[in-house]
């Protein structure tokens, strides 16, 4: 095998072994559940309590530092992103958690994963929203790069924000990941994209710099100590 193709597929691993690594740590702040490979997590937003249920079987099923940070860029910028009645489109949904702060906040939510994580997913939606949202947040599969014209053909879905929060992580859809944010923020859309994301490894430096060519972008707000930067974007003309 080539040794360029071989250190590559080394540092694939280190950097899921780093993963994998903060995700047990992440276990150790679980309450018991009656489920051994789940856990819960509870935080307050928008004025009311939200529990979210985890598990450790994929890292779509965790709550990461992203999320958490543009939720609460999110409720306490109200007046900069204003989600009252707008069309907002989660990408890497996950546990919900920033799908069920935005449905608080006033939006019309459609937040979308792979279709395992779509039950958990469903779960804490549901169970966090329900009599408290102004709309009923949607559940949709959605797999980066794959039917996006078949699934979510333009100008049917149209979105006015897409939310991104932690997606960039050691994973080989990078370039899916790319083409589907663009896919949602074509130009003339007026669709705005916020990304927020821990760096963690040269592959998040490396797709920054893929993001910031591809869309208009400004800083919207860096957190050092928890090494979380959270961007605005639309599409280039």
């Amino acid at each position: 095998m080539d040794k360029k193709v071989i250190k590559v597929a080394l540092g694939f691993y280190t950097d899921q072994k780093v993963m994998a690594g903060e995700a047990l740590d992440r276990r150790n702040v679980w309450e018991p559940s009656v489920y051994y490979s789940l856990g819960k997590e509870s935080f307050c937003f928008a004025g009311h309590e939200i529990s979210i249920r985890e598990s450790m079987d994929t890292y779509g099923a965790l709550i990461w530092p992203g999320a958490v940070a543009l939720c609460q860029f999110l409720e306490n910028n109200q007046q900069q992103v204003n989600l009252m009645d707008k069309a907002v489109l989660e990408i890497g949904a996950g546990t919900g958690l920033l799908s069920i702060v935005a449905s608080l906040l006033g939006a019309w939510v459609t937040a979308t994963d792979l279709p395992e994580i779509l039950p958990n997913l469903t779960f804490n939606l549901l169970r966090n929203t329900k009599g408290r949202s102004r709309y009923t947040p949607q559940v949709a599969t959605l797999t980066w790069g794959q039917d996006l014209d078949r699934d979510f053909p333009s100008p049917s879905y149209h979105y006015d924000y897409v939310l991104a929060a932690d997606v960039v992580y050691p994973h080989q859809c990078l370039d899916e990941l790319l083409e589907t944010m663009h896919h949602f923020c074509r130009p003339g859309s007026g669709t705005t994209l916020l990304w927020a994301n821990k760096v963690r490894f040269q592959s998040d430096l490396r797709f920054t710099e893929s993001f910031k060519s591809h869309f208009n972008t400004t800083l919207l707000c860096e957190l050092p100590q928890q090494e979380v930067r959270i961007y605005t974007a639309t599409a280039k003309e």
